[in-house]
């Protein structure tokens, strides 16, 4: 049978959520002649839909439901009901993500190998390592049509990069160039190269930078196999007594309660959605919520450590030109505990729009600090910082007392800084000042966190049932035919952009589900 399908069709695979793990699933199924059912909770647009314009584009992509927060992190106390910046759309945050596509490094899988016991975190082995991710690696970069991989050149640089290459290469940094991106720098697939417009974050235009919602999405449908149903709220998954899934509860657009009967349910809705549907669908035989019989479900939220450094010069950079993420210094990237921290970090360059820094910058900021910053906002460049956070049983997603328009308990975000991610964010922003200082900045700005755009873990994998919520395969421990596909199966973090690792796990995830229905065991 092809798409549409019937409510009662009790066949399909069924998957919350479009992004880069969901809608990469979604597409690699339906390639392979399985039938798939998409839940949405946001809308369809691509690129004639998107705005060059910050404000209205966060007004049109982002998901600004209600969610709470809590915890001694900066994003609690200036952005206290938006403590993630993703989307709300048909293909997710791939719509607004940055493109780069790194792989984890060996070591990144071990954490716990590799680091050994950290006082207050709850470190974790990956169940599968480097060497059984490459070929999904390799897959995924020829999907997203990565940039230095397959014989693609890179990007050009912008003066951002010129101004941030010049001040690493200066202070002696050796790996630094424009970066492993899913953005072409020549036309492929249909698909024209970077027009350098600088509004990455807010759709591309161009449809140069890969997003699953005109890649992975369309490509699917056009196989007959998969349905996507959008602005298609989630309430909760339903179970039989065995304890096996049976259908996905959700409100459709005009709020009305619908059932999608399946045979397997794969959820897909970022790391604060995710765990809050499963605490959501507690029932009596899952008092704590559906696959937490460990009490991990919410547990050891990582939004990699972040924060920026923003440079100003005698002249201007306008740095907000061309790519927004327009290169990489990548040596900091390696496990060295001699710098006072486990883990490592990229530094990214990173473009704000004006209306955007002067919201960023220092909110609620007032007087001359604040306003010489802006008024130098031609001559700033910029940089960020991503490094690999501990995971803490303490950072966690839980249901709050809130509840949105259907009624449901809205997610509350809980995180705190370990003594580690603050040691490395101090490292950092000494290492992004002197970057800046190598090449003559008069003024360097370290700023604080922003609202989080990597949100990992929540639903961890584990090789033992007690130490996490699914498996090597993202299958929850508790539930045969229940699945986890984006980065809350994240066991650790690492210091790598995670979407290039999210798709390399969807792609191997569908070859694992396509292969469990042919044989008849799920």
């Amino acid at each position: 049978m092809v798409a549409p399908f019937e409510l009662t069709d009790d066949n399909v695979v069924v998957i919350i959520g479009t992004g880069a793990g969901g809608g990469v699933l979604a597409n690699e199924l339906a390639q392979k002649g399985v039938s798939v059912v998409a839940l949405e909770a946001g809308g369809r647009y691509l690129p004639d839909d998107y705005v060059n314009d910050e404000w209205a584009s966060f007004g049109q992509l982002a998901w600004t439901d209600t969610r709470t927060t809590s915890g001694d992190w900066r994003v609690a106390k200036d952005f206290s009901n938006l403590p993630a910046w993703i989307v709300k759309a048909v293909g997710g945050t791939t719509t607004h993500w940055a493109g780069a596509s790194l792989r984890f490094q060996p070591h990144e899988w071990k954490a716990r190998s590799s680091y050994g016991e950290v006082e207050g975190a709850n470190l974790l082995d990956w169940p599968i390592d480097a060497d059984e991710m490459a070929p999904f690696y390799t897959r995924a970069e020829d999907k997203l049509g990565v940039t230095r991989t397959n014989g693609i050149p890179g990007l050009p640089g912008n003066n951002n990069f010129k101004v941030f290459e010049a001040g690493a290469k200066k202070i002696g940094y050796k790996e630094v160039h424009t970066g492993r991106m899913a953005i072409n720098s020549q036309e492929r697939a249909g698909r024209m190269a970077c027009q350098q417009t600088g509004f990455c974050f807010q759709g591309c235009k161009w449809g140069a930078k890969w997003s699953a919602a005109y890649t992975d999405i369309p490509a699917g449908e056009a196989t007959g196999y998969l349905e996507v149903r959008e602005k298609a709220h989630v309430a909760r998954i339903l179970h039989d007594a065995s304890g096996k899934v049976t259908g996905v509860e959700y409100f459709d657009e005009a709020g009305e309660l619908q059932m999608q009967r399946a045979r397997v349910v794969c959820v897909a809705g970022n790391s604060f959605e995710s765990p809050r549907l499963l605490l959501n669908s507690h029932s009596s035989m899952f008092p704590d919520g559906l696959a937490n019989s460990s009490g991990m479900v919410g547990r050891n939220y990582m939004r990699h450590l972040t924060g920026s450094v923003y440079g100003i010069f005698e002249k201007p950079v306008h740095m907000y030109r061309g790519t927004t993420m327009a290169g990489i210094v990548q040596d900091e990237a390696r496990h060295d505990p001699s710098r006072g921290f486990v883990g490592g970090y990229e530094l990214e360059t990173l473009s704000l729009g004006l209306p955007f820094m002067a919201a960023f910058l220092d909110p609620g900021a007032w007087g001359r600090e604040f306003t010489t910053a802006l008024d130098s906002y031609e001559n700033m460049a910029g940089m960020w910082i991503v490094g690999e956070d501990m995971p803490q049983e303490s950072n966690r997603v839980t249901l709050s007392d809130a509840e949105d328009r259907f009624g449901l308990k809205v997610a509350n975000v809980n995180y705190s800084d370990h003594p580690n991610d603050k040691a490395m964010r101090d490292h950092a922003y000494r290492q992004g000042a002197a970057i800046y200082d190598a090449v003559g900045a008069t003024r360097t700005l370290p700023t604080p966190p922003y609202p989080s755009t990597h949100n990992l873990g929540t639903n961890r994998m584990s090789e033992r049932p007690e130490d996490g919520v699914v498996n090597r395969n993202g299958r929850a421990h508790d539930v045969p035919n229940l699945y986890v596909s984006d980065g809350s199966q994240f066991t650790t973090g690492a210091a790598e952009n995670p979407t290039l690792t999210i798709v390399a796990l969807a792609i191997r995830q569908a070859e694992h589900i396509a292969s469990e229905m042919n044989q008849g065991t799920l």
